[in-house]
């Protein structure tokens, strides 16, 4: 039997509507026939995160662990396993991909040691520089074609500003928007052209295992890939595991390791946030998120 946790049901109809319902009631199933057709057998309980269902495997041919991996295949989803082969082949510090079926987005992946994410390393400093370490590695590789282009959110973004702009009554978060998007407008005309990850947080680190030959290392997984400048990979690094007093900390060891222009970092990740605040106004949240306001005034030097 497939268990497929019901808070991934929940994420699932939230934010794909009918379409997430009906892929969660399909996913016994799909997961089953993969199964077989993989020649794979179950090797611990179910996982999930915000969109796909994880199910530790091992290979019956060669005994060897994996993770098979069964989400919906969208903008955000679709460039993995491209992002995947080219960071594998450039050495990069991604998770592997074993196997791939184009038509369900379906993955085989290296299996990774769940149980030991970088969120669980008590030393918050020491994680912030593994990630910085991580994202440093990855965005070294030139985006391959066929990418999302942060040149075309970031015209997005500019475009719905105004409009967003005028549903929030704050007038402090009014102002902090629109320095978020006057930001944004100074560097996109050169929006870059690196392989992003945009979504390395700490639970997306996990360490290796010794029977890949990876013990000792962190890996990266489930990135929502897009070519554009590492800068405006920074932003997850400072609202995760947030404290307010790190902010500026976090963000200049960032720009040290990734050897990043310190002003165009800034106004990238300003991006991030306006890009947030701009899909929690979509969905009817009043206002912005308390820690992302905090990022951008500190970023903009205001108490």
């Amino acid at each position: 039997m497939i268990d497929v946790p019901g808070d991934l049901a929940v994420k699932l109809s939230e934010h794909n509507g009918a379409e997430g319902r009906a892929f969660a009631a399909a996913l016994p199933a799909l997961a089953g026939r993969f199964l077989d057709g993989w020649g794979l057998r179950l090797d611990g309980a179910s996982m999930c995160g915000m969109c796909a269902l994880v199910l530790p495997v091992v290979r019956e041919a060669d005994g060897r662990g994996a993770a098979l991996k069964l989400q919906m295949v969208d903008a955000e989803t679709v460039g993995e396993p491209v992002a995947l082969r080219v960071w594998g082949a450039a050495g990069a510090g991604a998770v592997g991909l074993l196997e791939y079926d184009a038509a369900t987005g379906t993955m085989l992946l290296e299996r990774l040691d769940e149980r030991r994410p970088l969120t669980e390393v008590p030393d918050a400093r020491l994680a912030v520089r593994v990630l910085a370490e991580s994202l440093a590695r990855l965005v070294r590789v030139p985006a391959p074609p066929g990418m999302r282009r942060l040149g075309n959110l970031a015209a997005l973004m500019l475009a719905e500003t105004p409009g967003a702009a005028g549903v929030l009554e704050d007038a402090g978060e009014r102002r902090l928007l629109l320095d978020c998007a006057a930001a944004v407008r100074e560097v996109a005309g050169e929006p870059g052209d690196r392989l992003l990850h945009w979504d390395l947080h700490y639970a997306n680190i996990l360490a290796g295992r010794a029977e890949e030959g990876r013990a000792g290392e962190w890996v990266a997984l489930d990135p929502k890939p897009l070519a554009g400048d590492p800068a405006f990979d920074l932003f997850p690094a400072l609202d995760q595991r947030w404290d307010a007093s790190e902010v500026l900390w976090r963000f200049d060891l960032l720009c040290g390791v990734l050897e990043l222009d310190r002003e165009r970092a800034r106004a990238w990740t300003l991006g991030r946030v306006l890009q947030n605040a701009l899909w929690g106004i979509r969905r009817g949240r009043p206002g912005l998120y308390a820690d992302h306001a905090e990022i951008a005034r500190q970023l903009l030097g205001r108490d």
